[in-house]
């Protein structure tokens, strides 16, 4: 069973940083692609950022892109399935509850989607102060 945890949420003043992590656990021998959604109030969940397996490739929402930044930990080591997110020139509007999401089986050319992934985790909420 592949667990995924997100940390990293808070409490910022626009213009503010925040740095989300996650980590996938329970597959030794894989390296998952990675992406994080966000969920506002009442409304459905929205892609963010996607990293691949390797590393290399990475994409972004458009309202995001110059100020998030997806990364991977050390492909060698045991920080191969930890994502960050780092949000920086935070937005009142990007107060949301943001999702790591975890790819194993899922169609690759789907990361822009929900279906694109296989694991979730519970939310971390983030809340950007005016």
């Amino acid at each position: 069973q592949v667990q995924v945890v997100e940390s990293g949420g808070g409490l910022v003043q626009a213009g503010g940083s925040l740095r989300l992590s996650c980590e996938a656990s329970g597959r030794p021998g894989t390296t998952f692609g990675m992406g994080w959604f966000r969920q506002y109030s009442g409304k459905e969940r929205e892609f963010v950022a996607h990293i691949d397996w390797s590393g290399e490739k990475t994409s972004y929402a458009d309202s995001v892109k110059g100020r998030f930044t997806i990364s991977r930990g050390d492909s060698r080591g045991n920080a191969k399935n930890t994502a960050y997110l780092p949000l920086n020139s935070l937005k009142p509007e990007d107060t949301a509850v943001y999702y790591c999401a975890v790819a194993e089986y899922a169609p690759s050319e789907a990361y822009r989607e929900r279906r694109g992934y296989d694991y979730w985790g519970q939310g971390t909420q983030v809340t950007v102060s005016s």
